[in-house]
């Protein structure tokens, strides 16, 4: 679907004295920005890959001696906060500096000069972007003049936090229990990583427990008084995320920050409390009960329209919207926005993460790279299509795991016998290690036939994808989406998803101009899916829809076994 101008929000949905966010001053909003050497921007990919990085680096130390395993963990945890939750360097870099003082006696000092000359780079680093904040916080209130309202729902219950608090708490308890069996472990050099483990687990909980009160104060104090209001427009990207553009950058053009949002309809929650109504019985509960089914079928066909919009694999319209909040790094907001339904209300959405400014170059990039992604899949798609109206009906189609998913399999394998050799060097294994040896083998035991034997066969009825247990069947009227994520061929129907994953270097595939099999695949999936006169006529037998892998798996992990038991 496309637009010729930003979806229009009713004039009701409009606090008064609401200003426009236009170019001019979210120009200098952006200006105020922390410079790229803070690392403002940080993908979680990256970060999660510069802590793990850290942490076995960290552990190395540890069983080579000389280094006390709550500093190994607390430099991994430390590396995370500086990426990801700044706002906690302020109690780490000082306890990381009193620690490499504590244990300067027994470090080369090279290595104290250099582990505290990161911590002191590092904190710098956190205070000039969080000094950041408070400019943009400035920029922001300047903006929105006296505009400020109550924001939609006040009295809505604050569900930041509901998951990362029982995670944290569970976390917790497992770098307890790590920590206390840690002296069962059978060497040396494992009775010190298992301390790096625990303490290291102990630092993720601390850091989702503090990230869940933070965003819950934060959403509570959005609450509280009057919030700054402004006009802006937003688009939803391929994934789910919301952009937020000036209010005049009707092209969308270059996004101001990005915000992951959810959305909350008190009437849920009352209809589905037990002790909302306290009365009446007979044709009176009946019609209650009529009601709820009601309001369950609307909120159901509200929830599938949402997953359309979603997959549909291409961002979103521009749509008006009414920001509630003054944006900054690491903000809460609310956005009012027009629903891309002209018959439906407008959406009131409160941000699910905080707030993650882009820069004009990133922005910029982000939607070059968008652009770019789109105009492929077109491309791949009109191939598809070309390719499929010129070739003679067929009554089954199949497709299967080819040299990339071999050599992804190759690569598993080769990670788990790494891991075992690396940890397990002795003839003589522990219980414990014997166990989680064994937990890695069938862990490669399942993954591997799925990686080897996987296929995708089309027929007039829809798709057949293999399996553990059994072939599954996915009507074509269930599809959703069939594209490629990074490493994955990812296909979503209506109640679940299925992927493999295989190597995949970007780069090089531009240079070189070459398509990955996997966007070829996806591509040609999707004209079917939106095509019924590309897809095969006839009905596939159970033999070309493949054979259960579990019996792969089995033998596999049978084998693992048994080789472990030789081995100990």
């Amino acid at each position: 679907m496309s637009y010729d101008e930003p979806l229009r929000l009713p004039a009701a949905a409009i606090p008064d004295g609401c200003r426009d966010w236009t170019a001019g001053p979210a120009a200098a909003w952006s200006a105020s920005l922390a410079p790229r050497w803070t690392l403002p921007a940080v993908r979680r990919s990256v970060a999660a890959a510069a802590t793990t990085f850290a942490l076995c680096v960290g552990a190395w130390a540890v069983m080579l001696g000389g280094l006390w395993p709550l500093v190994a963990a607390g430099f991994a945890v430390y590396t995370l906060w500086v990426l990801a939750r700044p706002e906690l360097v302020w109690a780490g870099a000082p306890a990381l500096l009193v620690a490499l003082a504590v244990e300067a006696p027994s470090l080369p000092w090279a290595v104290t000069f250099a582990g505290a000359l990161v911590v002191v780079v590092s904190w710098t680093a956190v205070a000039v972007r969080l000094r950041a904040r408070g400019t943009q916080l400035e920029r922001a209130l300047e903006a929105a003049g006296d505009g400020t309202a109550r924001v939609p729902d006040e009295d809505a219950p604050v569900r930041r936090g509901r998951f990362l608090r029982p995670l944290g708490l569970v976390v917790l308890a497992v770098s307890v229990l790590t920590g206390a069996t840690a002296g069962l472990w059978g060497t040396a050099e494992d009775r010190g990583g298992s301390r790096v483990v625990a303490c290291y687990l102990a630092g993720l909980a601390v850091t989702a427990l503090a990230s869940a009160w933070l965003g819950r104060h934060r959403a509570v104090a959005l609450r509280r008084e009057p919030a700054p209001v402004l006009r802006v427009l937003v688009r939803d990207d391929a994934r789910g995320t919301t952009e937020v553009y000036a209010a005049d950058d009707t092209a969308a053009a270059r996004p101001l920050f990005t915000v992951d949002l959810t959305s909350y309809d008190g009437d849920t929650e009352a209809a589905d409390d037990p002790g909302a109504a306290d009365g009446g019985a007979g044709a009176a509960d009946t019609h209650g009960d009529d009601e709820r089914d009601d309001q369950r079928d609307k909120e159901r066909a509200e929830f599938e329209r949402i997953l359309d919009t979603i997959n549909d694999d291409v961002p979103g319209p521009v749509r008006e919207a009414v920001l509630y909040g003054a944006p900054f790094d690491g903000a809460e907001v609310v956005l009012v926005s027009a629903d891309e339904d002209p018959d439906q209300p407008p959406l009131t959405e409160w941000s699910a993460g905080p707030v993650c400014p882009l820069s004009p170059g990133a922005g910029l990039r982000r939607i070059t790279r968008q652009k770019a992604r789109e105009a492929r899949d077109r491309q791949l798609e009109r191939q598809a299509r070309e390719l499929g109206a010129g070739r003679p009906a067929v009554p089954v189609r199949r497709w299967s795991a080819g040299w990339l998913d071999w050599l992804a399999a190759a690569l598993l394998v080769q990670w788990g016998g790494w891991i075992c050799g690396a940890w397990f060097t002795e003839w003589a294994m522990s219980p414990w290690e014997l166990a989680l040896a064994a937990a890695i083998g069938l862990y490669g035991a399942v993954r591997v036939p799925l990686k080897l034997a996987w296929r995708i066969t089309a027929d007039s009825s829809g798709l057949w994808l293999t399996g553990l247990r059994a072939p599954r069947h996915v009507p074509w009227d269930d599809i959703r989406s069939v594209r490629r994520e990074s490493y994955e061929l990812k296909l979503r129907w209506r109640d679940d998803d299925w992927a493999v994953a295989a190597p995949r270097w970007a780069w090089f595939e531009r240079r070189r101009g070459l398509t990955h099999p996997y966007d070829a695949l996806a591509a040609e999936l999707t004209v079917m899916r939106d095509d019924p006169g590309l897809r095969p006529t006839g009905e596939s037998s159970g033999a070309e829809r493949g054979r259960p892998l579990w019996p792969l798996a089995l033998a596999l992990a049978v084998l693992w076994v048994g080789l472990l038991a030789v081995l100990s």
